[in-house]
C-alpha cells in the first residue's frame, strides 16, 4: 500500500499545477485591462507585497519553522523569480505580446536542458517529444511572425530564469518546507518588484472593479497559486512541471474567448491540442516507458534533498 503513495501524490501534484496554470491564464485579460491604468512594475510590486504579506500571516507558524538554508533557498528563488518578472515587463515594453509570450514559454525547452546540465539527469526521448510538441504548439498559440531585438534578448533572459527557478525549486522544495518556501518567495518578489517600481513614484489602483481583479491577482494567482506551485514540485521533476505549466497559454486563449471577447480560431485549437498532446505524453511515459525516463514519478528519497 505504501508503495502506490508517491504515484496517488504525483497525480494530486499534476491535478495541482493543471489548476494553477488556469488560474495563471484566467488573469491574461484582467491583467490587459488593468495596465491601461497601472503601471506594469507597479502593478506587480502591489501585486506581490500583498500575496507576501497574505502568505506571512496565514503561513506564519510554517514560515518561522524554517531553518535557515530553507531561508536562503526561499530567498534566493524569489530573487531568481523577481527578477524574471522585472525582466519579462521591460522585454514587453518593445516586444509583442504574442512574441513575448512565445519566447517566455521557451522555459519548457530550456528546463530539461538545465536539468540536464546542471542536475545531471538523463532526458528520454518521450520527455524530448513532449517537450517538442509543447513547443510546437506555443508557437502555433502565439506566432504572428519573429525579429530578435533587445526586448527578444531581455525576454529571452526572463525564460532562462523561470526555467532555472523550475529546476531549482523541483530539486530543493521538499512537502515539509513547500509552504514555509512559498511565502518567503512571495517575500523576496515582492522586495524586487518594489524595487523596480519606487523610483518612480507608485501608482495604486483606481475604484473596486480595478481593486478586486489586483486582489484575484494578488492573493488567488500570487499566493494560492505560488503556494500550490511550490507544493506541486516537491513530487513532481523539473521537466514535467514545465510541460504541465505550458498549458497556461492553452487557458489563456480559452478564457480570453469565454470572457475576453474574442474569437476561437483554428490556430488556437490546433496550437492547444498540441500542448495537451505533450501533457497527455508527460502522463502516459511514465507508466509505458523504462526506469531512465526524466519524466517518471520521483522516487521518494528524492523528496527530500539537503540544499
Amino acid at each position: 500500500m505504501a508503495s502506490t503513495a508517491p504515484t496517488r501524490q504525483t497525480r494530486l501534484a499534476t491535478v495541482l499545477l493543471v489548476l494553477v496554470t488556469a488560474i495563471w491564464g484566467s488573469t491574461f485579460f484582467l491583467i490587459r485591462d488593468l495596465l491601461e491604468h497601472v503601471p506594469t512594475t507597479d502593478f506587480l510590486s502591489v501585486r506581490f507585497s500583498i500575496a507576501a504579506v497574505v502568505m506571512l500571516l496565514v503561513f506564519r507558524r510554517q514560515t518561522l519553522a524554517l531553518r535557515s538554508r530553507d531561508l536562503r533557498l526561499g530567498l534566493a528563488l524569489g530573487a531568481v523569480y523577481g527578477v524574471a518578472q522585472v525582466l519579462q515587463t521591460t522585454g514587453l515594453e518593445t516586444t509583442d505580446a504574442s512574441v513575448s509570450g512565445f519566447i517566455t514559454g521557451t522555459y519548457v525547452v530550456l528546463t530539461p536542458v538545465l536539468a540536464a546540465v546542471i542536475l545531471r539527469e538523463r532526458i528520454g526521448p518521450p520527455t524530448w517529444a513532449a517537450v517538442a510538441l509543447a513547443t510546437l504548439g506555443l508557437a502555433i498559440l502565439s506566432l504572428r511572425g519573429l525579429s530578435i531585438g533587445t526586448g527578444e534578448a531581455v525576454t529571452l533572459a526572463s525564460a532562462v530564469l523561470y526555467a532555472a527557478h523550475i529546476v531549482a525549486l523541483g530539486r530543493w522544495s521538499t512537502p515539509q518546507t513547500a509552504v514555509g518556501l512559498a511565502a518567503v518567495q512571495a517575500t523576496a518578489i515582492a522586495i524586487i518588484t518594489s524595487a523596480a517600481a519606487l523610483p518612480d513614484g507608485l501608482i495604486l489602483p483606481q475604484g473596486s472593479t480595478q481593486w478586486a481583479s489586483l486582489l484575484y491577482m494578488a492573493i488567488v494567482a500570487g499566493a494560492a497559486a505560488l503556494w500550490a506551485q511550490t507544493w506541486a514540485q516537491a513530487h513532481l521533476t523539473a521537466t514535467r512541471a514545465a510541460i504541465v505549466m505550458a498549458l497556461e497559454p492553452v487557458f489563456a486563449a480559452l478564457f480570453a474567448v469565454a470572457l475576453g471577447g474574442e474569437s476561437l480560431t483554428g490556430r488556437m485549437l490546433f496550437g492547444g491540442a498540441l500542448v495537451v498532446a505533450a501533457m497527455y505524453l508527460v502522463e502516459l511515459a511514465p507508466r509505458a516507458g523504462s526506469g531512465a525516463n526524466a519524466l517518471e514519478d520521483p522516487p521518494a528519497e528524492a523528496l527530500h534533498h539537503d540544499v
